[in-house]
């Protein structure tokens, strides 16, 4: 259960919805109901079949290179970590200057920039391959791949529920991913912590 909960939070940090509420709210604010839904419904697809082909590949070619897991772990401790501390330090930035004009919503917004890179970052990718290569088993593989999935879910949730309450979960969202984000922080040192620990009883 404690290793479900650190997958999830981190894949959660990396691919869930805190950063895709404000750019999804701008680029739909000019689309009507149906479009929205489009646009969010085709932007999770495009990003679960993403990740999915990352991941297949990614794992295939970490295996090729026959790389130790206490090493494998030990970058994606520092990967992660890094993410996290500049997150951490992105809070304190000044907000981002947004043109009152809105490009006019189509369709081909899902893919560009809401999937790529909104939704799936180039840190998220790189968490998904390396929880995939560090999973010892099939069974493990497929929690990994169950969390994504969940997790693309709620996104498209978010995504739907935007419009309706946009002032309630730029609110809340934010919050709750600094509280994370200091977790995150936390687990991405004691994955390092335990990797080297592990280089060196071997």
């Amino acid at each position: 259960m404690e290793l479900k909960m650190q997958v999830f939070t981190f894949l959660f940090l990396m691919l869930g919805p805190f950063k895709i509420i404000g750019p999804f709210a701008q680029i739909t604010q000019n689309a009507d109901v149906a479009l929205t839904r489009k646009i969010a419904i085709n932007a999770t697809l495009f990003a679960s079949v993403a990740l999915l082909v990352a991941a297949f590949l990614g794992e295939t070619i970490l295996s090729k290179y026959g790389i130790p897991l206490p090493i494998l772990a030990l970058a994606a401790g520092i990967i992660l970590f890094l993410v996290a501390l500049l997150n951490i330090i992105q809070q304190f930035d000044a907000p981002a200057e947004h043109d009152v004009q809105a490009p006019p919503p189509t369709l081909k917004l899902a893919i560009s920039p809401l999937a790529f890179p909104t939704i799936v970052t180039p840190y998220g990718i790189a968490a998904v391959i390396v929880f995939m290569a560090l999973s010892p088993d099939m069974e493990s593989k497929w929690m990994v791949g169950a969390i994504i999935v969940g997790i693309m879910v709620l996104n498209l949730f978010i995504m739907l529920i935007t419009r309706r309450l946009f002032k309630v979960l730029a609110l809340i969202l934010p919050i709750l991913g600094a509280v994370l984000g200091v977790v995150q922080v936390a687990l991405g040192l004691l994955i390092m912590y335990n990797s080297i620990k592990s280089l060196i009883s071997s």
